[in-house]
């Protein structure tokens, strides 16, 4: 395994002069020997420039690539011993799975009793023993991604495994049973995993650290709970949960915020002018007329999720969303309720970036 440091950007075209040109945009970043990370955001981000930069399939335009301090930003995927699997199966249909799994020790001359002892415990932890006689061409697709998984995790030398959407063609309920079973083989093998994924569930359920990327930039690494109770970017706080962080526009001035029209007492000191509160939909709380830290809205939708009962309600112009609590009474679509936006959960921003 290997400590990956990146200090560089990228960009396809030539000369790039702003931040539209850039596929990344300079960052600093450390991946640590034996760590789980998901590289998580909408298409077009940059998460697979920079997995293409880590695994050598592409040469960043600036800056440097280091394995455990050496310089390999020139250096070929051979070089830097990384294993990569695709959004797609890449395997030999007319071999059999058994010898899918075994090809890339094969290839390095390891002896054939360690061969067949690798491919049992990897054939295992997929579930796969039973098919280990079967030619590839025969199986289906979720299958053969499972090989595809199988011949990334086979060596045990490798400085990193790289996944690239991986689960995009596997059947939902496999989906995540395997999540579950990349889990079960990171805490028992050990390995470097860095895997790209749109899906934030794929990446909260996987990940010891999640860098949420949009726009080339990396705007928050954290772990899953960092990630939804302190959001560092208002595109963390949208982008994270189902649904979103709420936001509102609000505007402070001497120990005062005033939220949605109303004129509400500060808990903390703050920046003076625009900014905007975020406050998970789990977070809002329903309360009395005039309660502090509560502004006056109108109940838009109601809806019974079977699990509780989500509100829309209108504040200032904007939608939230509000989960009650099994305590509160659901009010109907028309009344007029007081919502708690400030207390010990609420965030602040300026310019879209987290308040400290």
């Amino acid at each position: 395994m290997a400590r990956i440091d990146l200090d560089l950007a990228h960009a396809y075209r030539a000369n790039p002069t702003q931040d539209s040109d850039y596929a990344l945009l300079p960052l600093k970043m450390s991946f640590r020997d034996g760590g789980a990370y998901a590289l998580l955001g909408p298409s077009g981000c940059g998460k697979t420039t920079m997995l293409n930069i880590i695994s050598g399939l592409l040469v960043p335009s600036q800056g440097t690539v280091s394995f455990d301090g050496r310089d390999m930003t020139r250096a070929t995927p051979q070089e830097r011993n990384i294993a990569q699997v695709f959004q797609f199966p890449v395997i030999y249909d007319t071999m059999t799975v058994a010898e899918n799994l075994a090809f890339p020790l094969r290839n390095r001359k390891v002896p054939a009793d360690q061969i067949k002892k690798r491919v049992g415990e990897i054939a295992e932890m997929l579930d796969m023993s039973g098919q280990l006689n079967q030619r590839a061409a025969g199986l289906a697709a979720d299958a053969k991604q499972k090989i595809s998984l199988g011949r990334g995790l086979v060596r045990s030398d490798v400085s990193a495994v790289l996944f690239d959407e991986p689960l995009t063609v596997i059947d939902p309920h496999l989906k995540w049973q395997l999540r579950r079973k990349l889990k079960q083989i990171h805490r028992e093998l050990k390995l470097t995993l860095i895997y790209v994924t749109h899906d934030q569930v794929e990446a909260l359920t996987f990940a010891e650290e999640v860098v949420v990327m949009t726009r080339g930039k990396a705007v928050q690494v954290g772990s899953a709970d960092a990630l939804f109770e302190r959001p560092a970017h208002t595109f963390v706080g949208h982008f994270i949960g189902s649904p979103g962080m709420n936001f509102l526009s609000a505007q402070s001035a001497n120990g005062t915020i005033e939220v949605a029209g109303t004129p509400l007492a500060s808990t903390r000191e703050l920046p003076q002018g625009p900014l905007k509160i975020g406050i998970r939909p789990e977070y809002l709380r329903l309360s009395n007329a005039g309660a502090a830290g509560a502004v006056p809205a109108v109940v838009k939708q109601v809806q019974d999720v079977g699990t509780h009962v989500m509100l829309g309600v209108e504040a200032g112009g904007s939608l939230l969303k509000v989960r009650l609590h099994s305590d509160d009474r659901p009010p109907a679509v028309g009344d007029r309720v007081w919502v708690r936006v400030l207390d010990t959960h609420t965030c602040y921003y300026k310019d879209e970036e987290l308040v400290a």
